[in-house]
């Protein structure tokens, strides 16, 4: 048996480890999650280096593989995870076993998205990792907002996974087979008469999946989670949930419709514009860092679905690429607003004077407005850079104008961030910032990644030898 099947049988059955633990040992179960989320991270990491085959299982009842981009996607998620746990680490969360495990099922089912060979699993894997957020947002029961949060989110993801579930019901109808290759012949043998058919269940599965990743006009949820949920939960709903709706529209777009490729690279297009723009226009008026967050979130979510505009082996490389770089900016912004929620409220009045009281905080809270940004030679402006390189490739100039103008806006909001925590004063009032060891070691080790991997080409070249 492959190895990287024995590593996917560990890594789905983490949850309910991680939970059985925790009936005994609260402690225990935080390590096991931790250690094993990050052995994982570099078991994955160390095979594919080895050059190790991929995989495949099929039986009667599931086909299983795994290729070098479910293995990219898989680290990526095991490295989110990694992250959101260390940051829930100072946080009195109640049942925290629980709490880790429900993540967990999370990097399962975005696991399930991009190892499937059909579309109930992939369908499965999809819900799989969206479900248990609705639940982790609404964690802390105290908190009005949460509870608020969380009957939003469910409202707006039932809606979506109906409409998803009835475009993938349209796509069944018009291949006659839930298997991609069966689907693939299909498309591939296309009658006029059928063109019709497939680009209803088309347009049903982008709608049902931008309800998920946040995309203009599916965005309205967003601020409010983002502001109701715990902030642990935000940042991994940032970077996970995101990444898991981008894997399943790529799996689709590069697998089984791949011969769609200008239909689809019509309406990515068109999406990514009018979400980089509403993006922008919402986070200009903000002044709560958690709504600022979620609509830069949206914006950045625009900007990844470029990469999806180029042809498969540079756009999915490009994406992935960005996914990584926005996960190592996103959570530096995050750990950097939960140490400021700890005693200030959670807004940019609380930057000023940061640079006189902590200057590392300071330093690093530029550091990751500059990278979300773009700004070169950070991680985001080489993340951008790949996106619209893959958008090239295609001749698609006015998406990349567009973007690039979008992007010098985006730098305007970002420096407010700048401006609150170096140059506005008056801060005096405000109560110090404590920040503990380990805090210190994951805010230093997540701004050496936004700068090394800005300047280092060692990632994207990993990431380009393994896509698709």
């Amino acid at each position: 048996m492959s190895p990287f099947i024995v590593l996917d049988c560990v890594f789905i059955s983490m949850p309910f480890m991680v939970l059985a633990f925790g009936l005994f040992s609260q402690r225990g179960a935080i390590a096991l999650a931790n250690i094993g989320s990050a052995t994982l991270f570099l078991l994955y990491l160390g095979f594919s280096l080895f050059g190790l085959e991929n995989a495949s299982l099929n039986t009667s009842i599931l086909t299983w593989h795994v290729d070098g981009f479910g293995i990219l996607i898989r680290e990526l998620l095991l490295l989110s995870f990694f992250f959101a746990s260390l940051l829930s680490g100072s946080y009195n969360l109640r049942s925290k076993s629980d709490f880790l495990g429900a993540m967990l099922f999370v990097a399962v089912g975005g696991m399930l998205v991009v190892s499937a060979g059909e579309l109930i699993s992939l369908f499965l894997g999809l819900e799989l990792a969206t479900m248990p957020m609705y639940f982790l947002v609404a964690w802390n029961r105290l908190s009005s907002k949460g509870s608020e949060a969380a009957l939003k989110y469910v409202m707006i993801g039932s809606i979506a996974t109906a409409v998803l579930m009835f475009g993938m019901g349209y796509l069944y109808g018009f291949a006659g087979s839930l298997s991609y290759a069966d689907i693939s012949d299909a498309v591939r043998n296309i009658t006029e008469a059928d063109f019709n058919l497939l680009l209803i269940a088309i347009l049903f599965i982008v709608v049902g999946v931008g309800f998920k990743l946040s995309l203009f006009p599916f965005h309205t949820w967003a601020p409010d989670v983002y502001e109701g949920a715990p902030t642990p939960i935000t940042a991994y709903l940032s970077v996970t949930s995101k990444a898991t709706a981008l894997v399943f529209l790529s799996v689709l777009v590069y697998g089984p419709l791949v011969e769609l490729g200008s239909v689809f690279q019509f309406i990515f297009s068109t999406l990514a514009m009018v979400t980089i723009f509403i993006g922008n226009l919402g986070a200009l008026k903000q002044s709560r860092l958690r709504r600022f967050m979620a609509y830069s979130s949206i914006a950045q979510a625009g900007y990844i679905l470029i990469g999806l505009c180029g042809d498969v082996r540079l756009g999915a490389s490009s994406f992935i690429y960005y996914l990584f770089l926005y996960a190592f900016s996103n959570y530096l912004m995050f750990f950097l607003i939960s140490i400021i929620g700890k005693t200030r409220t959670e807004s940019f009045d609380s930057l000023r004077g940061l640079s006189k009281q902590s200057p590392l905080l300071a330093v690093l809270f530029a550091l990751s407005a500059f990278s979300l940004a773009g700004i070169p030679p950070l991680a985001g402006f080489i993340g951008k850079w790949m996106v619209f390189a893959s958008a090239a490739s295609q001749g698609h100039y006015i998406l990349i104008s567009f973007a690039a103008i979008n992007s010098v806006i985006a730098l305007y909001y970002y420096l407010q961030i700048v401006k609150a925590a170096w140059v506005s004063e008056g801060g005096e009032h405000l109560p110090p910032v404590p920040v503990y060891m380990w805090q210190k070691i994951t805010l230093v080790l997540l701004g050496m990644a936004v700068l090394f991997f800005g300047v280092a080409p060692l990632l994207h070249s990993y990431i380009y030898s393994l896509a698709w």
